[in-house]
């Protein structure tokens, strides 16, 4: 049996088993789970591209204690990433939570690898603590093979593009050190219509799903969500569709700014797909939902090139590579270095809402990204050819003449400088410690020696980009129990109804313990759903009760 792509909401069943609104990873996962179980399955997704925030970024999940790990040669136990969880985020998770990620997300990742299309490989890319108990010095990020979906006819077209991220693998690009990919592969790879990175995981989940006989639907946006005597009736416009159970995956809610006023903590950028809009957070608490950690937020400091958009939105890139690679700094108004740029990029967006006691204002914003000539004619900045610092960019023959016109304080840039200068030329960051764990070279440039992120700013001009808080999607969300049954204000599950990925509150609820772990806890939270919801059935009987 072969399910269709199809466009427009005249192409919804009138009735399903298992109803999942998003395409993204976790939807996808949920819909492929439930269809296993004997349920018909149906995915309806709002924008007019298949993917979601999964299609625009790395793709990359992070699972420990994995067979495709082990098969690669990386020493790794679960009890090593139950330490290693309990180290990082063993005060918001409890140790039952912890243990059922360490088995739930290796269980994923397994069924993923031999039972869809989804092809893996384990990254040499460490956690982010290396210090802290339990941590792996690789195979716990996996990195998504190139995915060509030719072989499915207008899947290739149906795909939402990457917001900016190269045709690399995640794998590729770790080994460029930090400079700009082979035009001829990037090319090659277009005009044959190949997917990397989150593109490649969604085409071949995509492909799994219709390979089942799951019907996806896009262009349809659900905008009512009632209980009925027999499941969920959702209301996509003019048409409305009866399911015995629903699974929430329709991402986060940076892209609305009444939601990001109302819940987050700072300012952010978003960097994902702009269709995460809140929608099915609305739907479930017009439900009856509950909610937790709503405040959390995967972050990440971007670039904001003035060009750069997504969907016709203005948009940003993640900066942390530009930070960590060696000849480079951030620094506040004042002047300063305010953290260690290598640090994991969740944890140094944290710093952009830290609060100066003496004004009650943000301390660290805004920040730049300063840099010298050295520095643009090795690496790309934010995507601009090698060679120059992009034309965006503040420039000036002098650090004075650099902060006068960037508006930073120049007595303190100078001294931040001077200070960094000398760091750098004996490979010891005396501040904050740049380029001292594994993790913090990872994404250096291995070719520079002593230190792979140190390297002096002393090559005019020199040149400053503003840097920002950004996210790469909200991390709170729809409360959930570990069988991803969205909950009530009582903790009583609402029959029938699911939530994973971002429109539920994260496993890690606001740690980041490794690369991909937006993804590792979306896809632990989806497999479980769609298990459990697969297991409902939609009466024949009901269609005419439901739509007399």
């Amino acid at each position: 049996m072969t399910g269709r792509l199809l466009i427009g909401a005249e192409n919804l069943p009138e009735g399903v088993d298992v109803l999942v609104l998003g395409s993204g990873a976790a939807g996808l996962v949920a819909a492929l789970r439930a269809a296993d179980a004997g349920a018909r399955v149906c995915v309806a997704e709002k924008a007019d591209l298949l993917g979601g925030t999964t299609c625009a970024g790395g793709g990359v999940i992070w699972a420990p204690a994995t067979a495709r790990a082990a098969r690669a040669g990386f020493r790794d136990n679960t009890a090593a990433g139950r330490a290693y969880l309990a180290a990082s985020s063993g005060h918001v998770m409890d140790a039952g939570t912890i243990d059922w990620y360490v088995e739930t997300a290796a269980a994923a990742i397994e069924y993923l690898t031999s039972s869809t299309r989804v092809r893996l490989t384990a990254l040499a890319r460490p956690d982010y603590r290396g210090e802290w108990p339990g941590a792996a010095e690789g195979g716990r990020s996996l990195d998504n093979d190139a995915f060509d979906p030719s072989s499915v006819p207008g899947l290739a077209e149906a795909l939402r593009p990457s917001s900016y991220f190269p045709l690399l693998t995640m794998a590729e690009r770790d080994d460029l050190n930090g400079r700009a990919p082979d035009p001829e592969l990037l090319a090659e790879r277009r005009d044959r219509g190949v997917r990397t990175m989150g593109g490649a995981l969604v085409g071949a989940l995509v492909a799994s799903c219709l390979d089942r006989g799951i019907d996806v639907v896009r262009g349809v946006r659900a905008g009512a969500l009632e209980r009925t005597g027999f499941g969920w009736r959702i209301g996509f416009g003019g048409r409305a569709v009866s399911a015995a159970a629903v699974v929430l995956a329709t991402g986060g809610f940076e892209w609305n700014p009444r939601l990001r006023e109302a819940f987050l903590a700072f300012p952010v950028t978003p960097i994902s797909a702009p269709s995460n809009e809140g929608d099915g957070l609305e739907l479930a608490l017009e439900a009856g939902a509950s909610v937790a950690d709503m405040t959390a937020i995967w972050g990440v400091p971007v670039l904001t090139p003035p060009t750069q958009t997504y969907d016709g939105l203005p948009s940003g890139r993640m900066g942390n590579v530009e930070m960590t690679l060696p000849g480079s700094i951030v620094v506040n108004a004042a002047g300063e270095r305010f953290v260690n740029e290598a640090l994991a990029y969740h944890d140094t967006c944290r710093m952009f809402g830290d609060t100066d006691p003496a004004t009650g204002r943000p301390r660290n914003a805004p920040a730049w990204l300063v840099f010298d000539a050295a520095f643009a004619a090795r690496y790309p900045i934010a995507g601009s050819a090698v060679g120059t610092a992009p034309d965006w960019a503040t420039s000036a023959d002098t650090l004075q003449g650099l902060a006068e016109a960037a508006g930073i304080d120049a007595e303190g840039l100078a001294t931040t400088v001077r200070r960094f200068n000398a760091d750098a030329e004996i490979g010891v960051d005396t501040l904050f410690g740049r380029g001292s764990s594994p993790q913090d070279r990872f994404l250096g440039d291995a070719t520079h020696e002593p230190n792979p992120c140190l390297a002096p700013l002393q090559t005019p001009p020199f040149a400053a980009v503003p840097l920002h808080a950004g996210v790469l999607g909200t991390s709170g969300g729809v409360r959930t129990d570990q069988r991803s049954r969205v909950l009530d204000w009582a903790g009583e599950p609402l029959p029938g109804l699911f939530a994973a990925g971002n429109v539920a509150a994260g496993v890690f609820r606001n740690t980041y313990p490794g690369g991909g772990a937006t993804l590792g806890s979306a896809l632990a939270r989806s497999y479980e759903a769609g298990d459990v919801a697969g297991a409902h059935r939609l009466p024949a009987s009901t269609l005419l009760e439901a739509h007399a």
